[in-house]
């Protein structure tokens, strides 16, 4: 995947529209045919960090990043796995994990034929290794 160009707004609030306007108004489409919903409140989950609390930081950093998400999801060339359980603690099958040359990571939600957003991040070296410890995701 070429990575779309980082996109630059001088404010929370512009990041925060672009996300509305481009995800929320309508699935995208992967490129195996899942349409991928996206709800406003996923916006907080995914471009703020953890300093203090739970995603209590506006992080520029992965926002910039915003136009990233349709493109790993439309990449046929993306490594596809398994996504996490973190209560029982085991692959799950109903999340499909994208991972792309740079190290950028969507993740989503199975639904049938549909999915929902869950995230999206730059992985770091142990997260691409702990990511990659899952099965490969089959259709």
């Amino acid at each position: 995947m070429t990575s779309p160009p980082l996109v630059q707004y001088p404010t929370e609030l512009e990041y925060r529209q672009h996300f509305e306007q481009v995800y929320c108004r309508g699935p995208i489409e992967t490129f195996d045919g899942i349409q991928v919903r996206f709800r406003k409140g996923m916006f907080d989950h995914c471009f703020f960090e953890s300093v203090n609390t739970k995603d209590d930081t506006f992080s520029p950093r992965r926002a910039e990043r915003i136009d990233w998400i349709k493109a790993v999801l439309q990449d046929a060339n993306a490594e596809l796995r398994e996504g996490w359980d973190n209560q029982k603690k085991r692959p799950a099958r109903d999340r499909r994990v994208a991972l792309v040359v740079n190290s950028y990571v969507v993740i989503i939600r199975i639904r049938g034929s549909r999915a929902d957003f869950v995230t999206a991040f730059v992985a770091t070296g142990n997260s691409i290794r702990k990511i990659r410890t899952n099965p490969l995701w089959q259709a």
